[in-house]
């Protein structure tokens, strides 16, 4: 068996296979009220039918505000719980375990009136400008990712990612080049995101993982280095962080920086210095569209689990042929084995 074929435990959560779905906005019409239809449910309900071990639901926002757009998913209210329900009940009957990434735009809202952030700095020259959180404010966004947890807990979910990349709140809170405040969260700038971490544990079951997507590197003219983002993120581990998702960039401005061309794996290298360093599980992503890349990755031990993006946009099966073509086999379901002739 290859060993991105193979099942994988972390905590009380166990994969049949390596191959994660990453979580990817759908910007559905049909979202404006922040609760998943169903476009979504075809589409990750599809991806479980198709043989992912895990899947991510899209960057799903704690408030309204918090979106990119007011397309995206939320977990604001408890009225939203029932939608999701529905689409992790059928999942798991197709054998894939699901989770969803809670996280907040801040600067980067596109239809907020105005968008908040840690400091008034719009995005980019195109971006509204945004309005500084105060410190109660922020304590009690704090608390909006708890609340948001709880409802993800009460749908069935079996994980929780925090998205600290790309820009995003807790990406803005602990990027020196974008949080320029002077209170509590401004002085630590690993203090906001392990707030978030704490009050969203303590609202966990024990034994569900908690993983939370970084940006290892910033590219723009005022961007952090690698070991910054090492110090932020050991403050996170301790806090309770027990996977990383390792990602790049995303934080507006100039790519002045060093920003590689996209080539397959050309992020990988991160998650191996976190998992070095850190000595905690993480993940790649990153144009691992390639089965036998995906298995490199997993197999090598750069990381633990290997997340599709892209690839699983175009083709929902894409971890029934990665297995096919790796193991010669794959779990395949009963109404689809005529489509592959010499199936076993």
């Amino acid at each position: 068996m290859s060993h991105l074929g193979s099942s994988y435990t972390l905590k009380g959560l166990t994969l049949r296979n390596r191959i994660v779905m990453s979580p990817m906005c759908q910007y559905s019409v049909e979202a404006e009220d922040g609760a998943p239809n169903d476009w979504h449910f075809v589409h990750y309900v599809s991806r479980a039918v198709g043989g992912a071990g895990l899947i991510l639901v899209e960057m799903t926002d704690v408030e309204p505000d918090g979106r990119i757009s007011n397309r995206d998913l939320g977990l604001w209210s408890n009225e939203q719980i029932p939608a999701y329900r529905r689409i992790v009940d059928e999942a798991h009957k197709y054998g894939a375990k699901i989770g969803v990434q809670l996280a907040h735009a801040g600067r980067k809202a596109l239809d907020a009136e105005p968008p908040v952030g840690p400091w008034n700095e719009p995005f980019d020259d195109q971006a509204k400008q945004p309005r500084t959180l105060s410190t109660e404010e922020v304590w009690a966004l704090v608390d909006k990712f708890a609340q948001a947890a709880s409802r993800a807990v009460q749908a069935g979910f079996d994980t929780i990612q925090l998205h600290g990349a790309h820009g995003y709140l807790i990406h803005q809170f602990h990027s020196p080049g974008i949080n320029k405040r002077d209170d509590e969260f401004g002085r630590d700038p690993a203090k906001f995101g392990v707030e978030v971490i704490k009050a969203v544990k303590a609202v966990l079951p024990a034994d569900m993982p908690l993983l939370m997507r970084l940006s290892a590197i910033e590219y723009a003219e005022y961007g952090y280095e690698l070991e910054h983002m090492l110090e932020v993120a050991r403050a996170y581990r301790e806090a309770g962080v027990d996977m990383f998702d390792i990602s790049t960039g995303g934080e507006g401005g100039p790519a002045v920086k060093g920003k590689p061309g996209n080539y397959p794996g050309y992020q990988v290298p991160y998650a191996r210095a976190f998992k070095q360093a850190l000595g905690v599980p993480v993940s790649a992503v990153g144009m691992l569209d390639d089965a036998e890349l995906a298995e490199h990755v997993v197999a090598s031990g750069d990381a633990d689990l290997a997340v599709i993006g892209r690839a699983m946009l175009r083709n929902p099966y894409w971890a029934i042929d990665a297995l096919r073509h790796l193991d010669g086999k794959a779990d395949i379901p009963k109404a689809y084995e005529r489509g592959y002739p010499g199936h076993r």
